[in-house]
């Protein structure tokens, strides 16, 4: 279950940016980070400036191209003089900035600008030189720039978040820096640095893709597999305090099933399951049995398997574990694509108006992701259930109430909340890459809403994260009433971590504080 494999360059601190090198979506996060810095190299520094000329070019031959001596979007029909191609590119970045909600948190941000880097290097957008160079210097000042959360389309690109960086850019609105909002234009002068000039097509460039919805989904993909890792292992921890039977779990039997993800799965819980002397193995409890068949029909405390709940952990989370390598395929894919338009092949001087900039690719991955991330939060749903029901536990008390039942409540209040979270991610599960709506005048008539849908994808993540917390203070609450010191080694981790912040409760209060510190300090969340 590693990171996909990537072909990237870095070194230290600096990531280089060379011609035919992806960037794996690993390197993307961690280079989007504070401190860290991207240098072109020349190869590529060379293929941007040929993918200018040969667009200049194309212009002095009189070649009529979308964004260059043409209006844009509803104005398609427009014809521009070339000498109004300052105000034009100015024009498309101020008329379109107009998100609105809070801001983007400032990794989000940094990612974005890192990710619009990446499709400029590829050498098709035909920025000048000068200002991709611009760009990558205000990128490593750590400059931030203020991009609202709601109203991207998704499918000209992410025209409003990207318009608002790229106002950032060219010294207007507003910037981030070290933790202060300043005015773009007094800042960069502070910093000594040069805004970007924009002639023909530039201001396409920079807004023109889907840089904002892969920045977040790329966070998504890394966040969702780290927390699918945690709790393959954490589904081991929480049966093992339920007295799971482990020959389910057993290689050999999926061996038989050739799903890979199942398989990994599997082998993951049975790992994690060894030195257990909470969990049962399944062939002395058939014995066991088998000792005490009789001529009668007679009911048994421990039956010889367990719920699905239990049982059936590889099967419902390997699919979870092959939607994650689907979708990392495809964000990793978009990160490192020329996703803009009109886009200039400097190898053959061609021009091609093209729709890469359309994100339904982003949309639908994200929509299969949330599905996945839900298929977590439902399992651990059902598993809290089996461990605060004293019917379904192996003899734990009614909601993990030891002490004073029925005077005490337990952790009955947090199954409220837990189940309150699963129900509003199912109400977040509607597709949104089905959610198309027509705009500008018709010409946008089929859009994506990428950014939306990776948007609501780390809400499902954040919420399903708060469930996963809750099952582990259940499943240490169980493991103390059973006996924590027969737990096995992985069990033994997972309780000395919930320890740490959550006591044995044996008194009734408000485990909120809890939760949070498990989200933030455990399972890579934000309280």
């Amino acid at each position: 279950m590693n990171i996909t494999q990537h072909n990237s360059t870095s070194t230290g601190d600096t990531f280089i940016l060379s011609p035919g090198r992806n960037v794996s979506l690993k390197d993307f996060i961690e280079f989007s980070q504070f401190s860290k810095k991207i240098v072109a190299s020349e190869e590529t520094r060379e293929r941007i400036a040929a993918s200018r000329r040969a667009l200049e070019k194309l212009v002095k031959e009189g070649s009529v191209i979308y964004g260059v001596n043409t209006g844009m979007g509803g104005f398609v029909d427009h014809l521009v003089p070339l000498e109004r191609a300052e105000e034009l590119q100015k024009n498309l970045i101020r008329g379109v900035a107009t998100n609105v909600g809070e801001r983007f948190s400032d990794i989000i941000c940094r990612a974005t600008m890192f990710a619009r880097i990446i499709s400029l290097s590829r050498g098709n957008s035909a920025l000048s030189l000068e200002n991709f160079d611009r760009f990558i210097a205000i990128y490593n000042a750590g400059l931030i720039p203020e991009i609202p959360r709601k109203g991207s389309l998704g499918t000209s690109g992410d025209l409003g978040p990207l318009a608002a960086m790229a106002r950032m850019l060219t010294g207007e609105g507003n910037a981030w820096f070290n933790g202060e909002r300043l005015a773009a234009e007094d800042i960069l002068h502070q910093l000594g640095l040069a805004p970007l000039e924009l002639s023909y097509k530039e201001g396409l460039a920079l807004i023109n893709g889907t840089s904002c919805m892969v920045a977040l989904a790329a966070l998504n993909v890394i966040e969702t597999r780290s927390l699918l890792e945690q709790y393959a292992s954490i589904s081991a921890f929480a049966s093992e305090t339920l007295l799971a039977r482990i020959r389910p779990f057993h290689p050999d039997v999926h061996q038989l099933k050739p799903h890979t993800g199942q398989q990994k799965i599997a082998e993951m819980i049975w790992n994690n399951l060894q030195g257990t002397r909470l969990a049962v193995d399944d062939i002395q409890l058939s014995s066991e049995l088998g000792s005490r068949l009789t001529n009668s029909i007679k009911q048994e405390d421990m039956p010889i398997e367990d719920a699905y709940s239990i049982r059936c952990t590889p099967q419902i989370l390997g699919p979870v574990l092959e939607t994650i390598e689907f979708v990392e395929r495809i964000v990793s894919n978009e990160l490192n694509s020329s996703n803009d338009n009109p886009l200039i092949t400097p190898e053959n001087g061609q021009v091609f108006h093209n729709g890469h900039f359309h994100g339904q690719y982003i949309s639908a991955a994200m929509d299969y992701l949330t599905i996945a991330i839900i298929t977590m939060c439902n399992l651990s749903d059902r598993r809290i259930d089996r461990l605060l029901t004293s019917a379904n536990s192996n003899g734990l008390p009614s909601f993990l109430c030891a002490e004073n039942g029925g005077l005490r409540f337990g952790l009955m209040g947090g199954q409220f909340m837990s189940s309150s979270v699963t129900a509003e991610n199912r109400s977040l599960a509607t597709p949104v890459s089905i959610q198309t709506l027509t705009t500008t005048g018709d010409f946008q008539d089929v859009v994506s809403f990428g950014l939306v849908a990776a948007r609501r994808t780390a809400e499902v993540l954040q919420n399903t994260r708060y469930v996963i917390a809750f099952e582990l203070i259940c499943a240490a609450q169980a493991a103390d009433i059973r006996d924590a010191t027969k737990l096995g080694n992985s069990g033994r981790l997972w309780y000395a971590k919930v320890r740490e912040s959550v006591p044995y409760l044996d008194h009734d209060e408000s485990i909120t504080p809890y939760l949070e510190e498990l989200v933030s300090r455990i399972l890579g969340g934000h309280s």
